[in-house]
């Protein structure tokens, strides 16, 4: 029997190759297998050892929990191979990207693996647009949510009494939710005239961003097609974006630091 190999599960960033760590790139370089999620860019993938065998796991709409089976075994299985595999994740994979589940089932079956962690979406992608998510004088503390409910019971699961009271909420996966969440926020006490913005494809050539309120953000999304993967973020943080949105320029061009 040959020896086991290990998995790295390892956090691709919110996109740009720049933003990746010193780490994720040697992994992929060393990587005998790569096993890659859909919001991967290209120019992260050619970081890849190109003799690997590569293998795209994205999820399409109604197929996550049969993917995610699929994802499981084969991680497993070439592991039992002996290979060195990486399986890639957009952003941090601790955060809303099921990457500890994916460590649970090989930690269960003693399959030996490492996390890498990622630029996070939550912060990246506020900032990109010139936004901080706490500031001294503004907010001295973040949450951060998804938007994702899957059914009723999870929207339900979130305490939006309390959520209203945090300075800045970001909210993931949100993009069809955003309605829902601002008015859960308003029906809590929010005042409907707190600025909220939307980052779109942050790091992404799509990139856009949209300033609102909490009371007007949802229409703005809609008439302005915004599509996922974007983030919403809420709060007084928001009126910061108009001074330091030269951050944003800064940043989409960091390619050309390389």
């Amino acid at each position: 029997m040959s020896q086991v190999g290990k998995v790295y599960i390892v956090g691709a960033g919110p996109g740009h190759p720049d933003l990746l760590t010193v780490k994720a790139v040697k992994l992929l370089r060393a990587a005998d297998v790569i096993v890659y999620d859909r919001l991967i860019q290209e120019e992260v993938l050619a970081l890849g050892n190109p003799l690997a065998e590569w293998f795209y796991m994205g999820k399409s709409v109604g197929r996550h929990e049969s993917r995610q089976d699929e994802i499981h075994e084969l991680l497993v299985q070439k592991a039992l191979e002996g290979k060195m595999v990486v399986r890639l994740k957009g952003g941090d994979p601790f955060l809303f990207g099921r990457g500890a589940e994916e460590a649970e089932y090989l930690a269960d079956r003693d399959i030996p693996f490492d996390v890498v962690p990622g630029v996070c979406s939550a912060l990246s992608a506020p900032l990109t647009a010139g936004i901080p998510v706490t500031h001294r004088d503004y907010a001295s503390g973040v949450a951060i949510v998804t938007g994702h409910f899957s059914n009723t019971e999870n929207e339900q699961a979130l305490d939006f009494s309390a959520l209203s009271r945090v300075p800045t909420l970001v909210v993931l996966m949100g993009v069809h939710t955003v309605s829902t969440v601002c008015n859960r926020l308003m029906n809590a006490g929010r005042n409907p005239g707190t600025p909220a913005a939307i980052v779109q494809m942050a790091f992404w050539p799509g990139e856009r961003v949209i300033t609102g309120t909490i009371a007007t953000i949802a229409d703005l999304a809609r008439a302005e097609k915004i599509e996922a993967p974007a983030t919403l973020i809420i709060g007084e943080v928001v009126r910061l974006r108009e001074k330091l949105k030269v951050a944003e320029r800064e940043l989409q061009s960091c390619g050309a630091l390389a």
